[in-house]
């Protein structure tokens, strides 16, 4: 099955994809008990729906969805076109951020053997390093496509000017940015004015409000656990409450 397709930058560095994407998070952390069997029947029923666009990163697991999504892709890499990022890591058990030329060369080096491929489509930048310049970033990601390990680059929640700096050392085909009728940031604070002007593709992540425009959530009561929606501001019970009345106009 073949669903509409959206292109994602210009010229060159243009990437043609499918209209909807999968996002790979979900299955490996945030959002409760991993199902690897569950997962792996995901994936399998997006590409014969036509869902060939996929997204994932080094963090998610850490490492694990990476590595499910290599499962998939050793059998039907001619299907897909895989997303993934570097740059947030874990470090004693804390998030950090890295975007030193050496990190970034490792981390995709470690990224395709996980994936078991020879070349990742996209490759994001995941957040910005603001202790090393944006420009040092990413002549390090340039230099893994004129290797033939990245075919594209993208970022994700940088600002308009970085997002600038970053396509004058390589045209930039995607920013990645939470996007939704409940997270409307992009289209205010210059994301989507800069992207349309330079020609970048806007990939939006958590399109659905992180599960609450699907009408499957109803109290925190249907969150298990381990959700990390549990914690965030949209899902507590004042604030829910208010959100699902809007998701029931809706």
């Amino acid at each position: 099955m073949a669903l509409p397709t959206r292109t994602l930058g210009s010229g060159t560095t243009a990437l043609t994809v499918s209209a909807q994407g999968l996002g790979g998070m979900g299955m490996s952390m945030v959002y409760g008990t991993r199902d690897d069997v569950e997962s792996t029947a995901t994936l399998h029923r997006a590409l014969d729906l036509g869902v060939t666009f996929w997204d994932t990163a080094d963090v998610y697991g850490p490492h694990h969805n990476e590595e499910l999504i290599g499962t998939v892709l050793r059998t039907r890499r001619d299907e897909i076109t895989i997303a993934t990022k570097f740059a947030n890591h874990l470090v004693d058990g804390k998030m950090t951020i890295s975007g030193d030329a050496a990190y970034v060369r490792a981390a995709c080096d470690a990224s395709l053997q996980r994936l078991g491929i020879d070349t990742i489509d996209l490759y994001y930048q995941h957040r910005v390093d603001t202790s090393v310049p944006i420009e040092e970033t990413w002549g390090a990601m340039s230099e893994l496509v004129q290797a033939g390990k990245v075919r594209f680059l993208g970022i994700s929640e940088a600002a308009p000017e970085t997002m600038r700096r970053a396509h004058a050392v390589h045209p930039m085909t995607a920013g990645q940015y939470e996007w939704s009728l409940f997270t409307r940031d992009v289209e205010v604070d210059g994301i989507l004015a800069t992207a349309r002007e330079l020609g970048i593709g806007i990939v939006p992540y958590s399109p659905l409000g992180r599960g609450l425009l699907t009408g499957t959530i109803q109290s925190q009561d249907d969150l298990v656990a381990n959700d990390w929606r549990r914690t965030n501001p949209r899902f507590q019970d004042e604030e829910m409450q208010s959100n699902l009345a809007l998701v029931g106009r809706l």
